[in-house]
């Protein structure tokens, strides 16, 4: 059992080193804007496209979630993570030369498309790699690796220069990549692919051969041989096309599509890229001075950290319903508490010396929100998707995540400059509410359910609970309420 979870570690290891380059990604203008606009800056920058420097990425995510979703489902997840990280490694080193706000815009795109291709990726990865026991545990894991990756840039952007920064952020593509290299591939994309034996060969692999590892093997190659019965037929490119756009109109992918787009709006509405991309702008709103910003910045990606570091042992102790919603409505009234102290102190309705008030709860609501808000909706990429959906569908999830990232960004300045910190959060905090609300009603319960068991639930509108029959050696199944 050691060995397996040696395993485990090892395979996960390279997709929480990508999100820890994703993490300094999404950070990065914190240091690099700064950088720019300062008076001994060779490379001079505007408001507008300081805004589209760091919100390129958003959009930059698009080619990027489109190029793994084809390289996930044509050449496996092995070689699609190996792929889509050679974009950011250009990135980062264009960022070391560059010397003109172009090269600085097409650095952070080729950026962004990994950033945005590791996303969904990553989530697959973890999904089909990681037993049920595991994978929400590993799945938290990537928040927190990605909110370790923005705590290094901040404490990095406080002792050395932006090209200095984008040297560092060199070293976690490169160390994932050499990992990446000694993966097996997925199981499960073996298994899509006729490569029944490898499969088997692979998941042993990983899990090991115990009595749970054998049944679950077993009915993941059970259910893609029967899917595969039902479509023997060879289909026309036509046919295929045809094929794609009826997904559309299948229960068992547009439902868990919803449930990941409303994920993503959940996920920026809470703050999860907007605070990282303008920690330093916001510290210095709330408390009105700025020679503490750093302190308090670092401070909070510190708690951020911990925090959903310990979401990830929370996920393994609570039901992932449970953790969202108890965490996540909390969150919202903490942040709509926050809105109205800061209101009422651009008011003058209260002293603002106080400053450590708003601090304090600023870092209640960013505890509370990395409990659950910010860690699941990127997990639900990796777990809603039935396995025949599985590429297409964290595309269109990444597209949703992508496009709401880049509205976020690009509009969150000046919403900051309009209704000011108080009046930003408090929209933000607004959605979160609506969000969860929603997702209450039709967000199933996932822990510790197989994907096969998922998979089913998405089909069948029910879990299915498989169990051996030592009587008979048949696999009788057994619905659950």
């Amino acid at each position: 059992m050691c060995s397996e979870m040696v395993m485990m570690i090892w395979t996960v290891s390279a997709v929480l080193l990508n999100m820890i380059g994703q993490g300094m990604v999404l950070s990065y203008p914190s240091s690099l804007l700064p950088g720019l606009q300062s008076e001994n800056s060779t490379i001079k920058v505007d408001f507008n496209t300081a805004a589209w420097l760091s919100s390129s990425i958003g959009l930059a995510g698009i080619p990027g979630f489109l190029l793994s979703s084809y390289f996930m489902d044509i050449w496996g997840r092995k070689v699609a993570h190996g792929l889509i990280i050679i974009p950011g490694t250009i990135g980062w080193s264009l960022v070391y030369a560059a010397n003109n706000i172009p090269t600085l815009m097409i650095a952070r795109i080729l950026g962004g498309m990994t950033a945005g291709g590791t996303v969904g990726l990553g989530a697959v990865v973890i999904g089909e790699y990681t037993d049920p026991k595991h994978r929400g545990m590993f799945l938290n894991l990537k928040t927190a690796a990605v909110c370790m990756g923005g705590m290094l840039v901040h404490a990095l952007g406080h002792f050395v220069d932006w090209r200095t920064i984008a040297l560092v952020a060199l070293v976690p593509h490169i160390l994932a990549l050499g990992i990446i290299c000694s993966w097996p591939e997925s199981p499960s994309w073996l298994a899509l692919k006729k490569q029944f034996e490898k499969s088997e060969q692979s998941f042993y692999w990983l899990r090991g051969k115990t009595t749970q590892s054998r049944k679950e093997i077993e009915e993941l190659i059970r259910a893609q041989k029967e899917s595969l019965q039902l479509s023997s037929k060879k289909i026309s490119l036509g046919g295929r096309i045809k094929e794609f756009f009826r997904k559309f109109l299948r229960k068992d992918f547009t439902k868990p599509l919803v449930i990941v787009i409303l994920g993503t709006f959940l996920l920026e509405a809470s703050g999860r890229h907007i605070f990282p991309a303008y920690a330093i702008k916001i510290i210095n709103a709330v408390t009105g001075d700025s020679s503490q910003s750093f302190y308090y910045t670092l401070a909070i990606d510190i708690i951020i950290t911990t925090s959903a570091v310990f979401s990830s042992i929370l996920v393994k102790m609570f039901k992932r319903r449970t953790l969202l919603f108890v965490s996540g409505f909390s969150a919202v009234a903490v942040l709509m508490s926050v809105c109205l102290y800061l209101f009422l102190v651009s008011r003058d309705l209260i002293s603002s010396e106080r400053t450590w008030i708003p601090i304090m709860m600023f870092v209640a609501y960013f505890i509370l929100a990395n409990l659950g808000c910010t860690p699941i909706p990127l997990a639900l990429i990796g777990e809603v998707f039935p396995l025949a959906h599985r590429g297409i569908g964290s595309c269109c999830g990444g597209l949703s995540l992508s496009i709401v990232l880049n509205i976020g960004l690009q509009v969150a300045p000046y919403l900051m400059a309009s209704v000011k910190v108080y009046g930003t959060f408090a929209i933000l905090g607004a959605t979160t509410g609506i969000v969860l609300m929603i997702l209450f009603f039709i967000l199933p319960e996932t822990k510790d359910k197989t994907l096969q068991e998922i998979d089913d639930y998405f089909k069948y509108g029910k879990f299915k609970d498989v169990r051996e029959n030592n009587d008979d050696d048949e696999v009788n199944v057994k619905m659950i309420t």
